[in-house]
């Protein structure tokens, strides 16, 4: 047995413990939230006692997916009923437990945003993503901003990452629920004591936290509340004194900007804006995203050699070793194909384009890049639309309707309107009236 796998089995026991439970009160307690779920179990309690107590042996198993999932719910929730799946809590130590044991990290991710979409249901759970200790540190602060500490800050980081991490598992209105009491405290804080040295950072996370709620309030059709939470998080990152962090904030602002505000104008002065402060900041990668949107703007505009251009640098960026980038998982070369196959659907050749999208599309295959990926692949439609392939590109709208109502996302949502408005010459055809009937049972129209 591997010592990982030890201790694996003394944190189950010890989470157990620490609440008090025996082994036939925690065989119970997972039989009633199995029933409680609408999924009863048919062992006895005598059968699954013994399943727990060989979870915590000197030869440990992993428990099943049920199993799993069942502690995920118990585990979930302390004795005031509250959910809680932040740092510290019951929740994260079952995790670590789980994968001490031998459990994938890719289904451990599964199992988070299912609880986490869980906690959202009823509207409720708006601070499942702060740890115990970090609501407490929060209470403190907001009643006395003196006291805020380090920890409090690197709790408030984890959330907003928590939360950025949930695009495309969950609806865009629950992830603003969930963010909610970050950006009050956020702004609570900036606006009281808080310690000197602890602004700037303070700031960097408010700016991390004001950048993702503006792109949540624009997927949720708020457009005035978009652009205060930008125009905050663009204050914030810049005082935090770290040029390339209000280069990101320009890129996301550009983004919805391009779909909010009629042509392509203020749009292109926050590339602008976003290609000065990524030039001068130190991350390569975000150099590179604000490369690539200048590129699909110049080709949007039919501005070819300008284009192509943007383009070449956005990968010469890419080719520069990033080792210690400070925003490595900003852009990858999958995200920059995507851009690529705009550049020529707009001013190039549409087979190519069609061939990069693919290739982008099924690269992006984490959840995290859900949203992304319905957007691609509906470009990938445009571009067989283009070569006169306008049934293969309602074969591919279908998967976007999908997508787009399982997320919420306006971009995606957008880009099918788009597309379907370019399906008009084939509006009698059989597979336009099957793609007309998903978008209005899903969508309403």
């Amino acid at each position: 047995m591997s010592t990982c796998e030890t201790r694996g089995a003394a944190a189950l026991k010890s989470l157990r413990k620490a609440r008090g439970w025996s082994l036939a009160y925690t065989a119970r307690a997972l039989i009633d939230t199995a029933r409680r779920l609408g999924q009863p179990l048919s062992s006895s309690v005598p059968s699954v006692q013994r399943s727990v107590a060989r979870w915590e042996s000197s030869k440990p198993i992993l428990p099943s997916d049920r199993y799993q999932l069942l502690l995920a719910h118990l585990y979930s929730r302390g004795a005031d009923g509250h959910v809680a799946l932040g740092p510290g809590s019951d929740f994260a130590e079952l995790l670590d437990a789980l994968a001490y044991l031998g459990e994938a990290d890719a289904h451990l991710h599964e199992l988070r945003a299912l609880l986490v979409r869980t906690a959202t249901d009823d509207g409720t759970g708006l601070l499942a993503l702060l740890g115990p200790a970090t609501q407490y540190s929060m209470a403190v602060a907001l009643a006395d901003p003196t006291r805020a500490d380090d920890a409090l800050l690197d709790g408030l980081r984890a959330a907003v990452g928590d939360v950025n991490s949930q695009v495309g598992s969950l609806p865009f209105a629950r992830l603003q629920l969930l963010l909610a009491p970050v950006i009050e405290s956020c702004q609570r804080l900036l606006a009281g004591d808080v310690p000197e040295p602890l602004r700037p950072e303070l700031r960097t996370v408010a700016a991390q936290a004001y950048t993702l709620a503006g792109r949540l309030a624009f997927e949720t059709r708020d457009d005035q509340a978009s652009r205060a939470l930008y125009a905050a998080a663009t204050d914030a990152a810049g005082q935090a004194g770290a040029p390339w962090r209000r280069a990101v904030v320009h890129l996301s602002h550009a983004l919805v900007t391009l779909y909010s505000v009629p042509g392509i104008g203020a749009a292109r002065e926050l590339v602008e804006a976003a290609v000065r402060d990524a030039r001068t900041g130190d991350s390569v990668r975000v150099r590179a995203r604000a490369h690539a949107l200048q590129a699909e703007i110049a080709a949007r505009a039919g501005a070819e050699r300008h284009a192509q251009t943007a383009l070449s640098l956005a990968w010469y960026d890419l080719d520069r070793d990033d080792d210690g980038d400070p925003s490595p998982m900003s852009f990858s070369a999958d995200h920059l194909r995507g851009f690529e196959g705009l550049c020529e659907l707009y001013v190039g050749d549409a087979a190519v384009a069609h061939d990069v999208f693919a290739s982008s599309a099924e690269a992006l295959d984490a959840p995290r890049e859900r949203v992304q990926r319905a957007i691609v692949s509906t470009d990938q439609a445009l571009a067989c639309i283009r070569l006169d392939a306008p049934e293969g590109a309602a074969d591919l709208l279908h998967n976007c309707v999908d997508s787009a109502i399982s997320t919420g996302g306006r971009v995606p949502t957008l880009r099918l309107r788009q597309a379907r408005k370019e399906l008009r010459p084939w509006r009698r055809e059989g597979f336009v009236a099957d793609l007309d009937d998903h978008l209005i049972d899903v969508l309403g129209g």
